[in-house]
This record gives C-alpha cells, sequence and structure tokens, in this order.
C-alpha cells in the first residue's frame, strides 16, 4: 500500500461512472469511492472534470463522506454508483433561461453481500457543488426485503416523469416511479421488475442503466462478476416498466435456467487486440449524449493487473434495425475519428466476437471482411460479411492505440443474435 496520490489518477480508479455536461462546459465524472492499492480512499462520491472526455483531473469528493441516515441505516464507510442528472421543475421544464439549475444525485450506501443498503439523494445548483443530502429515498434490509436498493439510475419516460432503475443479484433490477416536485419515490413501493437472472448464475445481475432511442427504451445492464467477467448486456421495451427482450426476443424478466447465458444481448465483454492491453470485466455502465452523438462510460480491469480499474468512454453506434453496438476501441477526441483519405472497407480486420456464453477475455481474431464501398470513417450503417457471417453494423472511425494513428472500426450484429466488433489492421 502506498500514499493517496490523487493528481496521477485520471480515469483510473473511477468505478460505477457516469458522466454529465455543466453549464461551465466541463464534463463531470461522478463514480464510486474506490481505489486501488492505497492506504484510505475519500468517501463521498468521488469527481472528476475533462474537458474533452479524454484526460480527466480528480477533483475530490462530492459529499464529505456517507451521510448520516445512510450511514446509520446501512453502515456503509463509502458510497457506491452515484447517478447525477439534471432536474427539471416541477412543470417539466428543464431549469436554465436565467432560472438556476438544479441537480440530482442518487447514491447508494451499502456492504458486499448484504441487501441491507440504501439509496440517498442530494441536491446541488451546480455538478461542482456543494451539495446537500436529502435523505433516503428508497431503504432494503436483508432479513426482510428480496430486493436491493444499489446502483441508481434515473430515465424519463415520453410524459416526461422520471423513473429510478435500481436493483442487484439480490431480486434484480426494478424500476420505481419518483416524484418530480421532491425527486424521491411518488408512491411507497419497491417498484416493477424489469429483469433478474437465475440461481444457476447466482443472479447475476447489476449496473442498469436505461435510455430511450427512437421511441423505445434501451436496458443496459451488468452480468457476472465484477471483479474478472462482468459484461455489458441489453435489452428493448416499448416501456419503462418492460418486459425487455433481447435481440433475439428472449424476455430478461425471468429467464430460464437453460438461458441464463444466452439471454441479455452481449455488446461489450472482456477483449484484447493484437500487442494491446487486455481489458477485462467492462460494466456498470451510463450513456449519455453530446447533441444527436451517444456515448458510454463503463469501467473496465486490467488482464494483466486486475486490481487496477479505470473509467472508459466509448461511442455508441445503432444499427440499421435499431440496435445499440459499441466502439471496440475508447474514445481519444472527434479529432481521432476521420481518416485523412478514404479506404476501402473490405480487407483484412481484427475481430472479436462477443459470444454470451464465453466469460473470459476473446483475443482478437484476423478475419476477411467483404463489403463494398469506402470509407473515411464517418458513420454509416452497413451490412458485411465477417468470416462468412452476416452482419448488420455499422462502419465508422476510432483510435487504434497500438497503431497510434485512426482506423476504420465496426460492430454490428450477425442472424444468431451475437455482436461483432473490431478495427482494419494496419499494415506497415
Amino acid at each position: 500500500m502506498h500514499d493517496l496520490d490523487t493528481g496521477s489518477w485520471g480515469a483510473r480508479n473511477a468505478h460505477d461512472p457516469t458522466i454529465v455536461r455543466g453549464d461551465d462546459g466541463l464534463w463531470y465524472m461522478f463514480s464510486t469511492d474506490a481505489a486501488a492499492g492505497v492506504d484510505s480512499i475519500p468517501a463521498g462520491a468521488h469527481v472528476r472534470t475533462s474537458s474533452d472526455l479524454v484526460e480527466w483531473t480528480f477533483r475530490g469528493t462530492a459529499l464529505p463522506g456517507v451521510p448520516a441516515p445512510a450511514a446509520e441505516w446501512s453502515g456503509a464507510v463509502g458510497l457506491w454508483a452515484p447517478e447525477v442528472v439534471r432536474w427539471p421543475d416541477a412543470a417539466g421544464a428543464p431549469h436554465g433561461g436565467g432560472a438556476e439549475p438544479r441537480w440530482h444525485m442518487y447514491y447508494s450506501a451499502s456492504t458486499f453481500g448484504s441487501r441491507t443498503s440504501a439509496i440517498g439523494l442530494a441536491t446541488a445548483s451546480d455538478p461542482a457543488g456543494p451539495w446537500t443530502d436529502r435523505g433516503i429515498v428508497i431503504a432494503t434490509r436483508h432479513d426482510r426485503d428480496e430486493v436491493n436498493a444499489i446502483d441508481a439510475a434515473v430515465v424519463f419516460d415520453r410524459a416526461g416523469s422520471p423513473w429510478m432503475i435500481y436493483g442487484s443479484f439480490f431480486g434484480g433490477i426494478h424500476a420505481v416511479e419518483l416524484s418530480l416536485a421532491t425527486g424521491k419515490r411518488l408512491r411507497e413501493e419497491q417498484g416493477t421488475l424489469i429483469a433478474r437472472r437465475p440461481r444457476s448464475v447466482d443472479g447475476a445481475i447489476e449496473g442498469a442503466y436505461v435510455v430511450e432511442h427512437d421511441g423505445r427504451y434501451f436496458l443496459f445492464v451488468s452480468y457476472d462478476s465484477l471483479a474478472d467477467s462482468y459484461s455489458v448486456r441489453v435489452g428493448v421495451s416499448d416501456a419503462i416498466t418492460g418486459p425487455y427482450v433481447d435481440q433475439r426476443g428472449r424476455e430478461m424478466t425471468s429467464p430460464s435456467e437453460e438461458e441464463a447465458q444466452a439471454t441479455g444481448t452481449k455488446v461489450l465483454g472482456g477483449l484484447r487486440f493484437p500487442g494491446g492491453v487486455g481489458l477485462i470485466a467492462p460494466g456498470h455502465n451510463s450513456i449519455f449524449r453530446v447533441g444527436g452523438d451517444v456515448f458510454m462510460v463503463h469501467h473496465v480491469r486490467l488482464a494483466d493487473a486486475p486490481a487496477q480499474h479505470e473509467a472508459q468512454v466509448r461511442r455508441v453506434h445503432w444499427t440499421a434495425s435499431g440496435w445499440p453496438v459499441v466502439s471496440p476501441h475508447p474514445y481519444a477526441g472527434a479529432d481521432t475519428e476521420r481518416l485523412p483519405v478514404a479506404e476501402p472497407i473490405a480487407g483484412e480486420w481484427d475481430a472479436v466476437r462477443f459470444a454470451p456464453e464465453v466469460s473470459a477475455l476473446v483475443d482478437a481474431r484476423r478475419v476477411e471482411i467483404t463489403a463494398d464501398g469506402m470509407s473515411d470513417g464517418s458513420p454509416a450503417v452497413r451490412v458485411l460479411v465477417v468470416g462468412g457471417a452476416i452482419l448488420d453494423a455499422v462502419v465508422f472511425g476510432a483510435w487504434d492505440p497500438v497503431a497510434g494513428r485512426s482506423v476504420l472500426a465496426f460492430s454490428g450484429i450477425d442472424a444468431d443474435g451475437v455482436v461483432w466488433s473490431g478495427s482494419k489492421t494496419v499494415t506497415a
């Protein structure tokens, strides 16, 4: 163990991240109180800022520690998975245009392996703070409740009403309606079950996030162990409260023992490109938008040093069939996503296939892609033939950290509902 040096952290030690943009133009990342190899960790929800979504600076904590009501209930010594959202006024209009903006932070207070947990609310006029605790939104007890009050995420329905998505291994993921006026539950209830996994996989599900796209609601959720086998799965529904189904139409509410691994379309898992760093257990993502562009932020661990974790930002694209897919490479800035000269899409690529039954790191393999046309990296839906599989895909530009240059990349779904992702091979 060694002394705390937050100045060198950057995006390292960010766990369960979420990102919002302040009125000062800065991006704010909030994350769990976590760090590897240090003697003590500052409690109160970690905060980082960035001007470009690439370089991050640790700014301290949003709160001075665990608020007293949540600490007394749960026994927690730190805060998990803060969700920060710009809150509309009671009439449903966003604060701004001369009105003081208002922000809500939903934090989790718990201990590992226990359902004695609480989700609390803090508010601020700016994401930079100061934050004021407003008490507990929902609390659960290990000996009383099946559901676990952790991992809050907020989504607004088409009518502008807020909903909180929450839950974990214990009892699955639930959706409960919030009051626009208070930010707390509209009714004293646990809400509607929207996703759960069977005991054959230890009920391994958590870190849920729902986003609306083209009139449908997409549930992003993490399966398996945050230590080594996390992966991000997706389902879709016409309503926030479900039912959510994956790309093959399998319901995520309560899949059978036989389909425990297959259910939920796997859009991101552990991967390694030739010569690159192995990344394992990507998960607990949130989604945010920059104009019309969609991004995912998630944490990930290093295969060669699993205790080390960091946050990564990736582009999210949508296939012709309206399904989300994720860039195989972390975001490195808008100016890195275009090639200087368009090149043929057809050729040799390094690609991974995110088979749902595979929880281990997947090494990219060399494949031949058949496709018409050229691309300079501008995102475009395409039909690709990858190693004989026909994909509903998107071709786009990304930064290859091994080659140190912009490359063509793709992500897409084959006829079996399995996601492929890769980047064009760089030759000398």
